[in-house]
């Protein structure tokens, strides 16, 4: 065998392994768009002007004051919690599961009552959860929006 025949058969046979294993692709985050809301139902029906793309989805509810809390921008990777606090110390807990071209997944989370919820939305959409129970006529909501 001759040097020439071995460093052709060498660079075929990586050359085979690299198209076998196939690309690497680095594993991108999803951008998540998650706000803190307070649903109060006292006080005059209002809606925060930050809040005017919800109206749809805020006007069947109980609560007619609506009050953004806090506004984060994150990149979700799967399996990875990302904790946006809430008012009075707690936090919420959110984790993208899965995701499937504009199907994303997440797991919510509210660390001190030990509860989970699955919520999927599509690009584009965005879910109103709610997170905290109502104590003197107000609530803590979160809306989940993936690719804002």
């Amino acid at each position: 065998m001759s040097r020439r025949f071995l460093a052709r058969a060498g660079a075929a046979a990586f050359l085979a392994l690299a198209v076998l294993a196939g690309p690497v692709v680095a594993s991108a985050g999803v951008p998540v768009g998650i706000r803190v809301i307070k649903g109060s139902r006292q006080g005059p029906a209002e809606v925060d002007p930050r809040l005017d793309d919800l109206k749809r989805q805020l006007s069947p509810l109980a609560y007619v004051r609506w009050e953004l809390v806090r506004s984060e921008k994150l990149d979700l990777e799967r399996g990875k919690t990302e904790f946006v606090p809430l008012p009075g110390g707690d936090s919420v807990g959110v984790t993208m599961q899965e995701q499937r071209g504009d199907v994303v997944t997440f797991e919510v989370s509210l660390t001190s009552r030990n509860t989970e919820s699955r919520l999927t939305v599509e690009k584009g959409q965005r879910i109103v959860h709610q997170v905290t129970p109502e104590k003197g006529g107000e609530a803590l909501f979160v809306t989940v929006q993936a690719w804002p």
